[in-house]
Order: C-alpha cells, then structure tokens, then sequence
C-alpha cells in the first residue's frame, strides 16, 4: 500500500505527491493524501501487535521511510480515565486524550512529524509558517530533527516561553501585532520563491500526522466513541480524524459509525460555530478576534472551513463558543480534579462538555473523549 496521489478536498483534481505540492493548483483548495487502500489491506490485528508510535501503521503514512521515519517519539498519547472529572460532569465514560504528553509538549508534533520528514523526502531546504505558537515550536523542533531552516512568524501576543522555544531549537522568529493572521499577512509580504510554506492545511502532509489521533481512538478502544470534542483553530486535527475515520472504513476495521464531533471555540472568536448555526457552507473571517488565553484558537479563518463544517454535519455533532470565565474555571478542574495539567484549550472543552451534558446533548451513557491540546507550561 503506498501513497497514491493528493486530492484537492473541495474540487478533487488531483496532483503530484512526489513533488512539493501546496493547495489545489485548480482551486486553492486544501490537498488531502491518498493511498492504495482497495489494492492491498492490512489487518487491524497485525497492526496492533507493533511497537505504539505515530507510524505504527505506515500503510496510510505518507513518508517513503514508513515504519523508520525520523521520530522524536511523538504519537500514542495516553487516553485518561475521567475520573473525580468525570463524577462531577456525570459522564461516566469520559476520556482525556492527553496530547500535551507529545514531545514539543502539543499535539502539533504529530502534524510536524508528518510534515517536516516530507519535506526532507522532497528536498526542501527552508520552511515557513505563521503559527499562534504551538505549531511554530513543533516546526523548530523537527526542523532540527531532519536538518532544515525554519522561519516562523509569531503573533506578539504568543507566551515568551514558545518564542524562547522556538529560538532554542534554531528558527529564524519574527514577532508580528495582531494574530496568526496578521503573521501570516506579514509572512507573505516577506516570503522568498524558496521558502516552502507549512501553514495550517496548505500543505497536505500536517493533516496527515493529526489525523494518528483518530487511528489511536481505534487502537485503544477497539472502537469508535460516541462524541468527540476537539478545540477548533485551523482544524487540522478534526479534518485529520475525520479523514482517518474514512480510511479505517476502507480498511475493513470498522463500518459506516463515526462519533458525533463536537468543534469548540472560544466566544471572542467564533468564526466555525457561526457558520455552523447559521447553516453556512464556508465560515467568513471573524473580525477583531478578541484576546484569549487559548491561543491555540485565537484563528479568524481556516482555509479548511468547508471540510470542518462537512464533518461536523455528517456526524450530527456540533459547535459550542466558551467564555473566557468557563474555560478559566474548567481548566482549573481538569487540573485539580484529574491532575492534568492543560491548556486552556483543554478546559474549553471540559466546559462544551459540561453545557452539553447539562442540555442533554451528551447522555449518561455516552463514551466520550475531550482532547487537550497542549501542557499549561507552554502558556506562561
């Protein structure tokens, strides 16, 4: 089974995988990786009886080096009983996806791993990327792994301790006013013809490392939850599992049941639960993107809007917005209540998950998994 070609998630054309490749040469849409799935299938069975890892199913990976790709270790995250959490959410079968236990301390390794050892593969020498701050210290650190420059422009509200990161570990950081879309406006001014750029979902391989998240559900559940709840920038992660989810189907290992998907916001920036409620296909930029201490969702816009909108929808799942009250209150319980020490991101989807069991839109019965996204350290 191998990587067959990158479609374009909105128009299909499809494009070259064995060259750098950014969005959709026909519509600047996002490009998804596609592989051999139908010509050859690998058992689950076969799968679980290797070593744990991001690339413990080099089948659906896009590297050439599959199984002894370059690692620092990223991938099988523990998933965390509720517990105390639990209790006093009453839901009973909740479960924390603990990316914060990745090496860079976020879930942004994963799509970094994926997309950094590509860029070896393809000969890139220098990369670029805005980053609200997790992603640009993922992309210093397997940019040191694999021996490639690194240039990453921050919004000047990023935690000092990211842009002492990402400085530590060799990139080139220049500090911007305003948000990851600012940075990425000021980026685009500054970019030369040889800077490949690794911005959330143009470029078809961060998705690909996210969407291990799904696949590691599967591997430790032996299936699917009932809901997901995921804190929604760019969305890479939720497009990646979607994906993952499709991919698994194709495999044989599971059928047509997906989890109800729940993206979670924050209300100073809302711009993928707007849409959602009011029954829109795209999600126009939010304006004036207030400050939060989640700023991991601080995004306007993602070019991937369409397809997060799709899997929220087909799902039957659901968007929520927390304020900055709720999400400081529920990050403070995940971390007394359970001991996890996570981000804000991480309490904002203790608080959908609170409101949503409330309402009863989460039953008692519900296996249900919250992501946190990153370690409290990394937001000083």
């Amino acid at each position: 089974m191998s990587l067959r070609d990158l479609a374009c998630g909105r128009c299909e054309h499809s494009h070259d995988p064995h060259q750098p490749q950014g969005v959709c040469t026909a519509c600047g849409g996002p490009l998804l990786a596609r592989y051999d799935i139908g010509a050859e299938t690998v058992p689950l069975t076969t799968v679980l009886g290797r070593v744990p890892g991001q690339v413990r199913c080099p089948e659906t990976y896009p590297t050439n080096a599959g199984g002894t790709t370059p690692t620092l270790g990223e991938g099988a995250t523990p998933l965390v009983p509720g517990g105390r959490l639990a209790d006093a959410l009453r839901i009973p079968r909740l479960l924390v996806k603990d990316e914060a236990q990745n090496p860079t301390g976020s879930f942004k390794s994963r799509g970094m791993a994926a997309a950094m050892a590509r860029a070896a593969e393809l000969g890139l020498a220098t990369v670029c990327l805005p980053s609200a701050g997790n992603a640009g210290g993922a992309a210093a650190a397997y940019g040191a792994l694999h021996g490639i420059r690194v240039v990453i422009y921050l919004p000047d509200s990023t935690p000092a301790a990211i842009d002492r990161e990402c400085q530590d570990l060799g990139a080139d950081v220049v500090r911007v006013p305003g948000t990851i879309a600012d940075a990425g406006h000021a980026l685009a001014a500054a970019r030369t013809d040889d800077w490949f750029s690794l911005a959330t979902l143009r470029e078809p391989y961060r998705v690909e490392g996210k969407k291990v998240m799904g696949y590691e559900l599967l591997y430790d559940l032996g299936s699917l939850p009932d809901v997901i709840l995921y804190p929604t920038g760019g969305g890479t992660g939720l497009v990646g599992m979607w994906k993952a989810f499709d991919e698994m189907q194709a495999l044989g290992w599971i059928g047509d049941e997906r989890p109800r998907m729940v993206c979670v916001q924050t209300a100073g920036c809302a711009p993928m639960v707007r849409a959602f409620e009011q029954e829109l296909d795209t999600a126009p930029a939010w304006e004036n993107a207030e400050p939060t201490t989640a700023f991991g969702l601080r995004v306007p816009g993602a070019l991937g809007d369409f397809l997060i909108l799709r899997a929220l929808r087909a799902s039957n799942g659901t968007a929520i917005a927390i304020g900055e009250p709720a999400m400081a209150d529920d990050t403070s319980a995940i971390a007394t209540q359970l001991g996890l020490h996570s981000s804000p991101e991480g309490g904002a989807c203790v608080a959908a998950a609170r409101q949503l069991r409330e309402s009863g839109w989460i039953g008692e019965t519900d296996v249900v998994v919250i992501f946190n996204t990153g370690h409290a350290l990394k937001y000083l």
